[in-house]
């Protein structure tokens, strides 16, 4: 298990390269000053602080150029959101500054420090003497390039200046010293200062400490604030209202970052005509099936009018996929990170891919809604251009604009207009849906139609009728259907809003129908032509 140290007094510490071998030379971020090494490649530590001052000959990790890779990648990622170089290169390590470098040792010598995966520590980044920290890589797997990495994030993360983090039960009774985190999958999740080595999403944490349930350590501000370094500058704007970036519908990469819990990233793209839309938005990984990912993924997608059409954020993939039918227009995303069913939006910060590709034009090209209200009455009129036939529209409404309900469905293909007779007396949002014989979808635009006044009748009841009497209710309600002479034809139950009567099999003519509640009874006469 990984192990913190108490600081002590500081002396010069030489640091001797031992056994010195071809690795990858691999950097993360070479512009930073402030600088991490991983050393692989074996090392002679003299040092008043570790082996009680003797000399300590480090062998070199044994790990694959592979391994050691995988291991970059890893902590890179952990490190990703600060302007800080995570490195395999002893040259950048030198040329950093004193007081903002530590020096990691992988190493299989472990005999002189016993039970425990590494050793570091507290606060020893900017002590400006070289006293290294140690990963015991013979201990972590053995030669597990996962644990080896979780174990490099955790100890360098001590020397700036980071504490265990802890669990605790609901009564404060300290339950594990190093947090092990919860779940399963790629979406389980620990701290990267507790016990990560076990669950895939790993992350800076703002939690307890082992000194107390109510001693939380808030992760980010510490390795900000103290060590010389801060997180990288933001590289797109946070808002659709300032500056968006253009995305490219080619499917051609765009890279981004989520440095902070408040840093968004947010673009613009422009469809020329009624289209299918692809968008596939990856968190950094060392493989496919997204191990080492940090970054939950969230996207959420404007229309030209800066309203939200949707928010894409499954619970169980830290990817998001869309496909999705979009109108000829402007529209605007916005790329964050966010909590799932296991850990908050804290931690959930790291690198991302985004692609985007246009699929085929739609043979439904433009639809028009336009409406008025009448009568108390909303008039719903539209027209459809398309290069194949329409084979069904769906009428929908909404309350805000943003979540929709059909409240018909059984419109001919053919029709152009619609009048409904809202059960509700706010203002109604609506658009339609058309489907295609190529049973391919196109939604119109939204409109808003102001409310109506409210009428004496609880029921709105459609009186003259060819196959449908249609009743729009305040609430549930029971109806029985009778001819002129009380023969009873039909009976039902009817819910809030929207309802249909079938009496496509009844001849024409004078029928009556009963309408009643807890509260209220209305009768209508009913003619079906």
């Amino acid at each position: 298990m990984k192990k913190q140290s108490a600081p002590l007094m500081l002396l010069l510490t030489l640091l001797v390269s031992f056994n010195a071998y071809c690795l990858p030379i691999l950097n993360s971020l070479p512009t930073a000053s402030a600088t991490i090494y991983l050393d692989f490649d074996g090392q002679t530590v003299n040092s008043p602080y570790w082996n009680s001052g003797s000399t300590l000959t480090c062998a070199s990790s044994g790990l694959t150029d592979i391994q050691i890779t995988e291991v970059f990648n890893r902590v890179s990622e952990d490190y990703r959101p600060f302007n800080i170089n995570i490195t395999t290169d002893v040259a950048k390590y030198i040329a950093a500054p004193l007081s903002q470098r530590i020096r990691v040792i992988i190493t299989p010598t472990s005999n002189w420090f016993q039970g425990v995966g590494g050793v570091a520590f507290t606060g020893s980044f900017k002590w400006g003497d070289d006293t290294p920290a140690f990963v015991f890589c013979d201990r972590l797997g053995p030669n597990s390039a996962k644990m080896v990495a979780e174990c490099c994030s955790h100890e360098s993360g001590h020397t700036v200046g980071l504490s265990h983090q802890s669990k605790y039960d609901g009564v404060c009774n300290l339950t594990a010293t190093y947090n092990d985190g919860i779940g399963i999958g790629v979406s389980a999740w620990a701290p990267i200062m507790g016990n990560s080595y076990y669950r895939n999403m790993t992350g800076w944490n703002n939690g307890p400490t082992p000194y107390g349930c109510s001693n939380t350590q808030d992760n980010l501000s510490i390795i900000t604030s103290q060590n010389g370094f801060s997180f990288r500058a933001d590289d797109y704007s946070d808002s659709i209202n300032l500056n968006p970036a253009t995305l490219l519908l080619t499917g051609a990469n765009v890279d981004g970052i989520i440095t902070t819990t408040t840093d968004q990233d947010a673009f613009t793209f422009n469809l020329v005509a009624n289209s299918t839309i692809h968008l596939d938005a990856k968190p950094y990984s060392v493989d496919a099936n997204y191990q080492g990912a940090n970054l939950d993924v969230k996207l959420l997608l404007y229309n030209s009018s800066k309203v939200l059409l949707n928010t894409y954020d499954p619970a169980t993939t830290m990817n998001v996929v869309i496909d999705t039918v979009l109108n000829s227009g402007t529209y605007y995303l916005v790329v964050d990170g966010t909590g799932n069913n296991n850990v908050d939006d804290y931690g959930s910060l790291g690198s991302y891919s985004m692609t985007a590709t246009i699929g085929g034009v739609l043979p439904i090209r433009n639809i028009t809604l336009t409406g008025k209200t009448e009568n108390n009455k909303h008039n719903l009129n539209w027209s459809i251009v398309a290069d194949e036939a329409v084979q069904s529209i769906v009428i929908e409404s909404s309350s805000d604009g943003i979540h929709f309900n059909s409240i018909y469905n059984n419109i001919s293909a053919s029709a152009k207009s619609f009048v409904y007779t809202p059960y509700q007396h706010a203002d109604l949002y609506y658009r339609i849906k058309a489907t295609s014989v190529l049973n391919q979808s196109m939604y119109s635009n939204t409109i808003m139609l102001r409310g109506i006044s409210k009428t004496g009748k609880p029921f709105k009841v459609s009186t003259f009728v060819r196959t449908e009497i249609t009743v729009n209710a305040d609430e549930a309600y029971q109806y029985q259907l009778s001819d002129v002479n009380g023969n009873m034809l039909a009976r039902g139950i009817g819910q809030e809003g929207y309802n249909s009567v079938d009496v496509s099999r009844f001849q024409s003519g004078m029928y009556v129908l009963q309408i009643v509640n807890n509260n209220q009874k209305q009768v209508e006469r009913i003619i079906k032509q």
